[in-house]
C-alpha cells in the first residue's frame, strides 16, 4: 500500500510538471523616464527592471525596455503581440507618463511632443485600449498594471490649443473596464495622481506589486488586496490603487506546492503554474542577475521571491553594504557624473562611437588597474578586460555590460587614480628602493580584488546541487 501511495504521488507530480511546462506566459515591461519635452521621471526605468526580474523568476518570457521612443515602443509591442498569441497568461506593465484625453488613456514615449488633441489622436501617444486589444486579445488570462497615473504634463498645451476649449483633459488616467479573463490595476483611482516615490527607488505601487503578486500560493486577486493595503499604508492614505477585474477563475503567478497537485489540470482561466522555488536552477539564475546590483529593490525582489533562499545571507550582506553607502572617495568621484551615466546602456556600438585607438584603450586599462580593477595593459579589450570593465561598472552603479559609452568613458577619465605616497626624506626613499621589485617593461598590477560572497555562493550552490544529484543516484 505504501508503494501504491508513492506511485500515485509521483504520477500527480508528473502531471503537475507537464501542466507547468505547457503553461506559456509572456510579459511586456517598459519604464519611461528620460522624457525630452516634459519633466523627467527618475524611477520608472528602475521599476521596470525590478518588475522584469520578478516576472522572469516565475516563468515569464519578458519583452523589456526602458526610455523608449514611439518607434521603439511600437517595435516592442509588435514583438509582444506575436509572442502573446494564445498564451496562458499575458501581462502588460508600464511605468511612466500617461495621459487621459476625452476619456481615453494614452501612454507617452520619451520623444512625445504633444501640443494639441490632434497630436494625440494622430499617434504621438499610444492608445492603451487599442494596444491591449491588439496584443493580448486571445490570451487566456490578461493582467494589466499601469503605474502611469502622474499629472498630465501636456494638459495646459492641449487645452490652450483646442479649437473649442471643451476638450476633456484630466489629471491621472481615466477609468477602464476589463473584458472576460482580464484584470486591470492602476496605481491610484481614476482621475487621481500617484506618487513616483523617492528618487532611486521603486514607486509605492510597483514596490507593492513586487512584494505581493508572486508570493507562493497567493491568488492574484488576494495579492491585489494586499497591494492596495500596502500602498495605502505607505503613502499615509494619500494613494489607493484601483482596479477592475473580470477573471473567471483563480490565477496564481507562483503556485504553492501543497495546492499544486490539487490543481494539476488547470482550466484556461485558472492557470496554475509550478512554484518557482521548486527549481534550484531558476533561483540560481535569478541570483546571478542581481548579485552585483547596487539597487536595493532588485535584491529585495530576490528576497521577496525566495524568503528562505540559498543566497539569502549574501543578499542581506549586499543590502547592508549598499545601505552603509560608498566610501568617501566613491561619493566624491560620482558627485559630478552625468546622470545619464547611471541609466544609459553601453554596447559595442556605443564603444565604437567613442573611437578609442590602441593608446587610449591602454590608458583605460591603466586607469582601471590603478583603481584596483586589475587588467593587462595591452591596448586590446580582451574577454578579461571586458570582465574587469563590468566589475568597475557594477561598483560605480552604472549599467554593467563590459562595454563603454561616452558617459562612462568620461566618468572613468575623471576618476583620480591614486599615486604612491611621496617620501619625506632620503631614508624613506632608500628604504623604498631596497624593498622595490626589479624593474620590468610593464607596471606591476595592483592586488586583485575578489568578492568573497561570489566564491561562497558558488561553493554553496555546488554543494547543494551535488548533494541532490548524489541522493538521486543513491536512490
Amino acid at each position: 500500500m505504501r508503494y501504491l501511495t508513492l506511485l500515485a504521488s509521483l504520477m500527480c507530480m508528473a502531471l503537475s510538471v507537464s501542466a507547468a511546462k505547457a503553461d506559456r506566459r509572456v510579459a511586456f515591461v517598459v519604464g519611461n523616464g528620460s522624457y525630452k519635452n516634459v519633466a523627467q521621471l527618475p524611477n520608472p526605468p528602475i521599476d521596470a527592471k525590478a518588475m522584469a526580474a520578478t516576472l522572469r523568476n516565475v516563468g515569464f518570457e519578458v519583452i523589456e525596455g526602458s526610455n523608449l521612443s514611439r518607434d521603439q515602443m511600437t517595435e516592442k509591442l509588435l514583438d509582444f503581440g506575436r509572442k502573446a498569441q494564445g498564451s496562458d497568461i499575458a501581462l502588460f506593465y508600464y511605468a511612466g507618463h500617461g495621459i487621459a484625453v476625452s476619456g481615453t488613456n494614452y501612454l507617452l514615449p520619451v520623444d512625445a511632443d504633444i501640443k494639441s488633441e490632434m497630436d494625440v489622436k494622430l499617434g504621438a501617444a499610444i492608445n492603451i485600449d487599442l494596444t491591449l486589444e491588439q496584443t493580448m486579445g486571445d490570451a487566456k488570462v490578461k493582467l494589466v498594471f499601469l503605474d502611469a497615473c502622474r499629472d498630465n504634463p501636456f494638459a495646459a498645451k492641449i487645452k490652450s490649443n483646442s479649437a473649442t476649449r471643451s476638450v476633456n483633459v484630466q489629471s491621472g488616467l481615466a477609468e477602464m473596464k476589463s473584458g472576460e479573463g482580464t484584470l486591470i490595476a492602476f496605481a491610484t483611482g481614476p482621475g487621481q495622481t500617484a506618487l513616483d516615490g523617492q528618487e532611486g527607488n521603486n514607486s509605492p505601487f510597483t514596490r507593492a506589486l513586487i512584494d505581493n503578486i508572486t508570493k507562493p500560493g497567493v491568488e492574484i486577486q488576494q495579492a491585489m488586496t494586499a497591494v492596495r493595503a500596502q500602498v495605502n499604508e505607505e503613502t499615509r492614505k494619500s494613494q489607493l490603487p484601483w482596479g477592475h477585474t473580470n477573471l473567471t477563475g483563480s490565477v496564481y503567478l507562483n503556485q504553492a506546492p501543497t495546492t499544486q497537485v490539487a490543481n494539476a489540470a488547470p482550466t484556461a482561466s485558472a492557470v496554475v503554474p509550478a512554484a518557482a522555488g521548486s527549481s534550484d536552477g531558476v533561483e540560481l539564475e535569478y541570483w546571478r542577475s542581481v548579485k552585483e546590483s547596487n539597487k536595493p529593490e532588485e535584491l529585495n525582489a530576490y528576497l521577496s521571491a525566495y524568503p528562505n533562499g540559498q543566497f539569502k545571507a549574501l543578499a542581506l550582506a549586499r543590502l547592508a553594504a549598499i545601505k552603509s553607502g560608498p566610501s568617501t572617495a566613491t561619493r566624491t568621484l560620482n558627485a559630478g557624473v552625468d546622470p545619464a551615466t547611471f541609466t544609459d546602456e553601453a554596447t559595442q556600438l556605443t564603444e565604437d562611437q567613442i573611437g578609442l585607438d590602441k593608446a587610449q584603450r591602454r590608458d583605460v586599462q591603466r586607469r582601471l588597474t590603478g583603481l584596483g580593477f586589475d587588467t593587462k595593459q595591452t591596448g586590446v579589450f580582451s574577454d578579461e578586460t571586458r570582465a574587469v570593465i563590468k566589475r568597475w561598472q557594477a561598483a560605480r552603479g552604472y549599467p554593467s555590460s563590459g562595454y563603454l559609452n561616452k558617459h562612462q568613458h568620461k566618468a572613468l577619465l575623471s576618476e583620480v587614480v591614486a599615486a604612491p605616497p611621496v617620501a619625506s626624506d632620503n631614508g624613506q626613499k632608500a628604504a623604498r628602493r631596497a624593498s622595490a621589485p626589479p624593474p620590468s617593461s610593464a607596471p606591476a598590477p595592483a592586488p586583485q580584488r575578489s568578492s568573497p560572497g561570489d566564491a561562497a555562493g558558488a561553493a554553496f550552490v555546488g554543494g547543494v546541487v551535488g548533494g541532490m544529484m548524489g541522493g538521486m543516484f543513491r536512490r
